[in-house]
């Protein structure tokens, strides 16, 4: 308890601090009273031998020592209330405010807390080495580095007495109890020949050890043929794990994503077929650790492809939803994809890349080379719903970050339209308009997501949001080769990639595209001149000034798809 106090001769203006066990008073000058100072409170009782003061821990009432860090005396601070922990240098026994070389770390990315035995080890001069034998807890936790990395870190604090050291690690691992975001058992995926096949290398070493550290315990599967991570979902009982994690790159996640979605609507009586069938969202998290080529979707969410960043965002139970399409063809699911869906040049790109995959990782420049010198369009129409339900649009210069203010507003307003549709107020499909645009096509591209890399750091659409309830649709009409170039340059730098005459860039909820049929496709045409002739049809004939053909291929999450007609929700 405070020490006593002589009353002041004013009268006194009661107030309260933070941590504090009663009332501090504060002596109010009167006119003919001289002016005093206000009497310092005396210093909080701390335990039995106190190496530093301890205030009692209530409920949300802060904890603060005095403790050693690195040879140098400390003050720390557990503030319950914040969930933040905080130390900085003081030299001297009394309370010390924190500079500008304070340190903190967020009770959410601290990864565990431990005993620490210093008995063995050599200690310096001074007060340090008058201590005797201290009494150590490390408590490891999340360093942030540059470039959205994360590093391990660790950080010892060491006392002179057991008692205040148990306090301590119980009060920390009382508040790490209380995360219940945190994955405790997770079921992984490991792709051997993916990317440079240093899938199964990089998780033994750098994933491995960090998961241990926190007590995260983990099933492994490698897998040996395509498909098998989505053939497994399918068989085993997802029940028992908090999250799948798949070792790889994009198309290790894509069979996840399959393999989740899949058994989650099968459990649920949905059937994939229908292109109006509302999917049922699955319970667990998929977590990526970056294996492979080019790890789209790990740099979209996370920033990076670094490893040690990947699987500490797992370890602390970091989330973002994300937004899935559905590709469909003649009333059949064909695939779904996260990232990207290209017709034309990307998907040129990946059909091509697929006959030299004996080139490694360089058989994706020699095949963008071997397109762009082709310079190929395509004749199509593109029939979409926009998505009045967004609060923003692909040119605002809006970047999707965690908690994102579009994210949330997109989403409440788009569940209200659902609710509206079912309890039969208004039939969405019927009363929104939707648009065409026809003409020959460079490239169609869809993206959920920025589709940023580390060599477009940007993406393919930077103000693409992740769970917004919409995709962003890119159409690139047919341009010289210098305009198209100068449209790819872009990518790599930060001007806007959309400023051109022959870019076009919409946000929608969905949409269909039919290829220009041959001359003896009689049932297509019929869907062609059908899609001409619907409402808000945009449509304009230029010079032909590239090499026509009759259609292309599909880059589906960096698999091929073929298909002349498709539907895409």
């Amino acid at each position: 308890p405070p020490a006593p106090r002589r009353p002041p001769r004013a009268p006194a203006a009661v107030a309260t601090r933070p941590g504090s066990r009663g009332p501090l008073t504060v002596p109010r000058p009167s006119a003919s009273a001289p002016r005093r100072p206000a009497p310092r409170p005396a210093p909080r009782a701390g335990p039995p031998g106190g190496a530093g003061g301890v205030g009692a821990m209530g409920a949300a009432e802060p904890l603060r020592s005095a403790l050693w860090v690195k040879q140098q005396r400390c003050a720390v601070s557990l503030d319950p209330a914040r969930a933040l922990l905080r130390w900085w240098r003081s030299p001297g026994p009394g309370d010390c405010a924190p500079g500008a070389d304070a340190c903190s770390v967020p009770v959410s990315e601290i990864i565990t807390v431990e005993e620490t035995d210093r008995r063995g080890q050599r200690r310096g001069r001074g007060r340090w080495q008058r201590m005797g034998t201290p009494y150590a807890f490390t408590v490891h936790c999340v360093k942030r580095a540059r470039q959205h990395r994360w590093k391990w870190a660790q950080v010892t604090f060491c006392c002179a007495e057991e008692q205040l050291r148990q306090l301590w690690l119980q009060t920390l691992r009382e508040l790490l109890d209380k995360l219940t975001c945190r994955p405790k058992h997770l079921l992984v995926f490991i792709n051997p020949v993916g990317g440079k096949g240093r899938g199964k290398r990089v998780y033994e070493r750098k994933v491995a050890p960090l998961f241990a550290l926190a007590a995260v315990s983990a099933e492994v599967i490698v897998t040996d043929h395509a498909n098998h991570a989505r053939e497994a979902l399918y068989e085993v009982s997802l029940d028992k794990y908090d999250g799948v994690v798949c070792v790889g790159g994009d198309g290790m996640f894509s069979e996840v994503l399959h393999g989740l979605i899949g058994s989650t609507q099968r459990s649920a009586g949905v059937d994939q077929n229908h292109p109006r069938a509302s999917l049922v969202p699955s319970p667990l998290r998929i977590g990526i650790i970056p294996a492979g080529s080019t790890d789209c979707v790990c740099y979209s969410t996370v920033g990076t492809v670094d490893v040690e960043t990947s699987a500490l965002h797992i370890i602390v139970g970091d989330t973002l939803s994300m937004d899935v399409c559905s590709v469909h063809h003649n009333g059949v699911l064909l695939r779904y994809f996260a990232s990207l869906l290209g017709y034309g040049f990307y998907g040129d790109i990946i059909k091509d890349s697929e006959k030299n995959r004996w080139m490694g990782l360089a058989r994706y420049d020699f095949s963008g080379l071997k397109t762009f010198l082709s310079h190929h369009c395509y004749e199509g129409s593109v029939a979409f719903l926009p998505a009045r339900h967004t609060v923003g649009s692909p040119r605002d210069g809006k970047p999707c970050r965690a908690g994102c203010f579009v994210c949330r507003q997109s989403r409440q307003q788009l569940q209200e339209e659902q609710k509206k549709a079912l309890y039969g107020l208004e039939n969405a499909e019927e009363v929104e308009e939707w648009k065409v645009v026809c003409g020959k096509f460079l490239a169609i591209n869809a993206t959920n997501m920025c589709c940023a890399c580390p060599r477009s750091p940007r993406g393919l659409s930077p103000s693409a949001h992740l769970g917004d309830g919409s995709a962003d649709l890119i159409l690139i009409r047919k341009c010289s080769r210098l305009s198209f170039l100068r449209f790819l340059i872009r990518h790599t730098n930060q001007q806007d990639q959309f400023d051109f005459a022959f870019v076009e860039v919409y946000r929608v909820k969905k949409f269909q595209f039919t290829s220009r049929p041959k001359p003896e496709e009689d049932s297509t045409r019929d869907v062609w001149e059908r899609g001409k002739t619907r409402l808000g049809q945009i449509c304009s004939d230029r010079s032909p000034c590239c090499c026509a053909a009759t259609h292309s291929s599909w880059n589906c999450d960096g698999e091929v798809l073929d298909g002349a007609a498709l539907e895409v929700r």
